[in-house]
């Protein structure tokens, strides 16, 4: 059976929706399309795709693993027709879509954004969440997005450009000083973001690579999240210090420890083959320039 690129379209929708009337809305289709669209796919895979329980439906098994796949697909199909042999910033309406962690988008994606739209006001930025699994299967998610913005010591093998400087800091709910901190230091709790030893998503502060171990209390995925989690409480976070530094003065303050926490270099990093792409080329430029900025 001749299958075309609408039926992938039509099938993405029908997963994801689990309805035939919410998909048909979602496509700007009628219902009869959709249900045309359907019986093909369910011949084509043998499979019924969306079986009734009850009174709504839910995916096969078979159903289930082409939704994992199906919403990527389109991407790379995207990515394919997107591509040009010359990149026009002023006429492009072209999409990137950069994985970034949460502590970046008041920094770095600020001042991105401003430049892009300097530049390219028809050009839309994309950010998603970076995620310890996103990361730990980079060599795969680098192939559907621009780039992932990590700290350098976390991947390999893949080109990369320096964007700024920062440093590990420890935050403390607001009036606590130093030497208070520095008295009970060993039996304080802290507040985390993502899981340790940190290896996910950023090089191991300095103590900590040297075998120092802190009692952790509170994990979370949100660097943003650190100081609420710290406020008013005895419990400590662990924060870079650009974005610490903006959520200082509310109900939070940067403590210095008698111990240097380390430094991190922030970088963009993407899959080598969009070295040649002239569209990509110019958005390393952007964030290069968006980088110095940072630093500066």
């Amino acid at each position: 059976m001749g299958l075309d690129l609408n039926l992938l379209v039509s099938l993405d929708a029908l997963l994801h929706e689990r309805s035939v009337t919410r998909a048909a809305q979602r496509l700007g289709l009628s219902q009869p399309t959709l249900s045309t669209a359907l019986a093909r796919l369910r011949r084509h895979f043998d499979d019924e795709l969306l079986a009734r329980t009850g009174n709504a439906y839910e995916l096969t098994a078979l159903g289930e693993r082409l939704a994992e796949n199906t919403t990527q697909a389109l991407v790379w199909t995207d990515r394919v027709f997107q591509t040009r042999s010359e990149f026009d910033p002023e006429r492009s309406d072209h999409e990137f879509t950069l994985v970034v962690a949460d502590c970046h988008l008041p920094t770095f994606g600020r001042v991105l954004t401003d430049l892009v739209r300097g530049h390219a006001p028809h050009v839309r930025l994309k950010f998603q969440h970076s995620t310890a699994h996103i990361v730990a299967r980079a060599s795969e998610h680098l192939r559907t997005v621009d780039g992932i913005v990590l700290p350098q010591g976390v991947l390999v093998d893949f080109p990369s450009l320096h964007l700024y400087r920062d440093r590990w800091v420890c935050v403390a709910s607001a009036g606590t000083t130093a030497e208070a901190v520095e008295a009970d230091f060993a039996e304080r709790t802290w507040v985390v973001a993502y899981q340790p030893p940190f290896s996910a998503l950023s090089p191991m502060p300095s103590p900590l690579a040297g075998g120092a171990r802190l009692d952790v209390a509170v994990i979370t995925e949100n660097f943003l999240s650190v100081p609420h989690l710290v406020a008013g409480t005895d419990r400590l976070g662990l924060m870079p210090e650009r974005i610490a530094r903006t959520h200082s003065g509310a109900g939070v303050s940067i403590v210095e420890l008698p111990v240097e926490l380390g430094y991190l270099v922030e970088s963009l990093w993407w899959h080598p083959m969009h070295e040649r792409d002239p569209a990509h080329a110019w958005l390393r430029r952007l964030a290069a320039e968006a980088g110095r900025a940072v630093d500066r």
